[in-house]
Order: structure tokens, then sequence, then C-alpha cells
């Protein structure tokens, strides 16, 4: 299988992330909920991860990352517990529906909510986003990064409107975090919210929430947190205000492994070398009949995802095509994103993602781009 679908979930996992979990499986207990060798252990493991993924975001200190399970449930997290009924919130065309749902559903409750355009490239009008602030404006919430288009959000410009106006700035990094280098306090970040299982290259189940200092959040869920356990609420202190109920602490050791890999590796050079093979996949399928790609022409604002259709073929029978014939596993359909769709006309249509990891070798990339030409060629002919 050649595996073109990263920006869904990483299928390549580093060594040093297989041996921590392995090692967290044995010998871990839960975390914070005793004093012997396997909770002790386990505290460990939950603070260094917490001490890494706090030094790669740049923020204050560990203590101000809490672990979800995934970046849906860190941005529901944000969104539900930060907005209530008479706060008027910006977001954009191009967010995932694990933004858009939750604020749809506080929209019921008397949220204010606008939503700004984007071109048919996907790219936000920045200047309407500004004209869109109200009296009760409370927040920007924004992508780093579309999982379609893979255009990168301007944070610079949307941080300079929001420090204008005094607003909250809430950044989905599920298609950045551990891609692009991300500084939460030069950035003017409020909240961070991340996966653990896309760019970091841990595993499934894992993710956290950036919340900076004197910023408090309702928890989403309330429960056993290992401290303070006669109180009637949840704990104040972060990151147990966040973290309610037992940790998944053999997810969070593989996040550990992957982080120590990235770390040694680097992150630039990952993300040097998928930009290289995207721009690769660019090359070879110019000139394909009836191709349209979506996203900013500009390669340098976008991570190595790349979006396309042939002709009117509908996306699902051109990925099942790929599969069956080269085993090419890509994503198809509507990606979760139904406003970025709609923005690029392709609400019915969906769109085939191709999606880059730094492990895949130029024959592999060079195979699926011929492929793609391959089913083009024969469609034409039909």
């Amino acid at each position: 299988m050649i595996y073109l679908d990263s920006a869904a979930t990483s299928l390549w996992h580093p060594k040093e992330a297989e041996e921590r979990m392995i090692q967290a499986l044995r010998g871990c207990g839960n975390a914070g909920r005793g004093a012997h060798d396997a909770t002790l252990d386990a505290g460990r493991i939950v603070f260094e991860t917490r001490m890494r993924l706090a030094e790669l975001f740049h923020a204050e200190s560990p203590e101000r990352i809490a672990f979800t399970c995934n970046d849906t449930e860190a941005l529901n997290t944000a969104i539900f517990g930060l907005f209530g009924p008479g706060d008027h919130v910006i977001t954009t065309v191009c967010e995932h529906n694990s933004v858009l749902r939750p604020l749809y559903a506080l929209e019921k409750q008397g949220l204010e909510l606008s939503v700004i355009p984007a071109d048919v490239s996907g790219r936000i009008d920045y200047d309407q986003m500004e004209a869109a602030v109200r009296k009760n404006t409370k927040a920007f919430v924004v992508t780093h990064a579309s999982n379609l288009t893979g255009n990168i959000t301007d944070l610079a410009r949307v941080c300079e409107i929001a420090e204008h106006h005094s607003l909250l700035l809430i950044v989905d990094a599920a298609q950045t975090a551990g891609i692009l280098p991300i500084n939460v306090q030069k950035s003017g970040i409020d909240v961070l919210c991340f996966s653990g299982h896309k760019g970091l290259l841990g595993p499934q189940g894992t993710g956290g929430i950036y919340v900076r200092p004197e910023l408090s959040i309702r928890p989403l869920k309330m429960g056993g947190s290992g401290i303070r356990s006669y109180e009637k609420e949840q704990p104040a202190a972060m990151p147990e205000h966040l973290e309610a109920g037992t940790l998944n602490v053999h997810g969070i050791a593989g996040l550990l492994g992957a982080l120590e890999y990235l770390e040694k590796t680097g992150i630039e050079m990952i993300y040097k070398r998928e930009r290289e093979l995207m721009h690769l996949f660019l090359e070879e399928i110019q000139g394909i009949p009836g191709l349209t790609l979506y996203g900013t022409d500009d390669l340098q604002q976008r991570v190595p995802t790349a979006a396309l259709n042939i002709g009117s073929c509908d996306s699902g029978y051109v990925s099942d095509w790929l599969y069956e014939n080269y085993g090419i596993a890509v994503r198809s359909g509507a990606h979760c994103a139904p406003l970025m769709h709609e923005a690029l006309g392709t609400r019915e249509q969906g769109a085939v993602r191709f999606s880059f990891s730094h492990v895949l070798t130029e024959e592999e990339v060079r195979i699926a781009a011929q492929a793609l030409r391959e089913f083009a060629e024969e469609e034409m002919q039909q």
C-alpha cells in the first residue's frame, strides 16, 4: 500500500513511540493515584510528555498543557468552556466540524456567530474578519491550516486583529502540530488545540489543549483528579482542571516516544521533506486532462496536502479506483469540512485529498501521480 492519507492519521510511527507504549503497557499504573512504582512511573511519563509539548509550543509552563483524547475533545472543551448566550464568535469557512458543530450548538442557545468567507482558492478574507468585530465579540476561532486545501492561515494577521480589539484567539492545530513551528506566546494564541496522531506521529486517542495563564475554561468533564477529592468542584488549578478521569497513559507514552523522535530529527527537516514530496507530486500531475487542483498557488503557504478532482468524476469513485488498482490510499468526500467544500464548489462531488509523510519515497509519489494520470486518460476515452 502507498499511504497518502497522513492528514487523517499518521500510519507510520517511530520505533521510539512503539517502545514507549510497550513499556507502559507492561508496567504503568494510574498516574496521580498512589505512591507505588506503577503509578509514579505513569506520572513521570505524563509529566515528561507535558514538558516536551510545552517546549514544542513554547508554553509558559508544562501545567498549561492538558491532555485530551483528540483535537475534537480539545476544541469542544475550549468552545463550550469559554462561550455562552450573548457572546459573539468569529470563525471561517475553512473550519472542521469539530469547530463548527459546537458553535452551531451554542448558536441555538443564543451565541451569535459570524463565518468569514474564502475565495475559490480557499483563501480567507481577513478584511472581512476585522469588519465582523462587534461590541460583544469575544473570540476568533480559526484553523492553523485547512485539512482540505492545506492553506495556512495568516495567524500573525489574525493575532493583530485580535489584540487590537482585545479578543481571544483560539487555534485548531490539528494539521500543523509537529509540522509547522508554533510559538503560542509570540503568536498571541490564547488556546491551542491539537491532536497527537497526525503530525506529532503519536498513537490515536491522544491530543491536548494549551491554555494561557490567567485564562480559565469551564471544564467539559468533571470527576476524579487525584487531588482535592473532598471538594465539590473540579480543582481550579491546571492541568487537573481539564483532566477529569484516568488519563490514557499508554497512549501518552507513545506520544512521548514520538516527541523524542521529532526532537531528534527536527520538525523543520521533516516538513522540508514532506514539502519536497508534495512539490514532486504537483509537478508530476501537471497536464493531466480534466484535473482541478484546489488551494493557494503559493506553495510556501500550504502544508503537505493536495486536494483535487478529475473532471466531474465522483471523488469516492476516484479514490476507490486508485486503491483497487494501485493500492494507493487517499481520502475522498467531504473531509468534515462542509463550508470549505461550498466555497470551492465541490459540495456534491467532494474532493480527493493526497497528504504526504516524510517516510514516503519519490518512487511512491511518482506511482501515485502516474496512476492518477492513467485514471484521467481512461475517463477521457469513455
